[in-house]
């Protein structure tokens, strides 16, 4: 990233504002302190890409692919937030430390369920995180359903705040769409 490494007040400073009035506790702040080292690949990268999406089977599969293959690049760290191994009392807190330091956030969505719908909300949210999402869209249509490996309405895999969401994302060229796992990993490899 192109500003300085924050320091640890920096972060737990950070992480009190994302609780408002909230503060830390010791143990908390203790927890905070050992994390950093785990995000210190953040700060000494060009660039750090937050992958997000469904852990289910096989969906989990599909997001290691698109880490690994953004971590091919030089001067590169892609990651999953389950990456960050350390104890995190409050993952609000935890989403919001990553996506604020990282310079990508990239989502890979195929259906409604679970993954990363909060996460979507703040992608239109918050402008800060609107300019640095990419999401890339599952789309069925042709697609035998017999050769679909996830438990998804074929018919509607999307409510209906997800595909405002997707609109916007699609205006500002942001959505990238995707049947096979190939196409997946060309969506990765179009990624600034």
């Amino acid at each position: 990233m192109s500003m300085d490494e924050p320091t640890l007040e920096d972060i737990a400073e950070k992480a009190e504002e994302h609780l408002h009035d909230t503060s830390l506790t010791p143990q908390e702040y203790e927890e905070l302190k050992h994390s950093v080292a785990e995000l210190s690949p953040i700060f000494t990268n060009k660039s750090a890409y937050f992958v997000l999406g469904s852990y289910g089977r096989p969906e989990i599969y599909r997001l290691q692919l698109v880490k690994d293959r953004l971590n091919r690049r030089t001067d590169t760290y892609a990651f999953l937030m389950v990456d960050i191994q350390s104890e995190w009392v409050n993952t609000y807190v935890k989403f919001r430390l990553l996506a604020d330091y990282t310079d990508y956030l990239v989502g890979v969505t195929e259906h409604d369920r679970g993954g990363f719908l909060v996460e979507q909300g703040y992608f239109t949210a918050l402008e800060a995180y609107f300019t640095k999402s990419r999401v890339f869209k599952r789309d069925y249509s042709g697609i035998d359903p017999d050769e679909v490996d996830t438990n998804v309405n074929l018919e509607k895999p999307y409510s209906g705040m997800q595909t405002a969401i997707f609109d916007m994302l699609n205006d500002a060229g942001r959505l990238c769409i995707w049947q096979a796992e190939d196409d997946l990993l060309e969506c990765a490899e179009a990624l600034p």
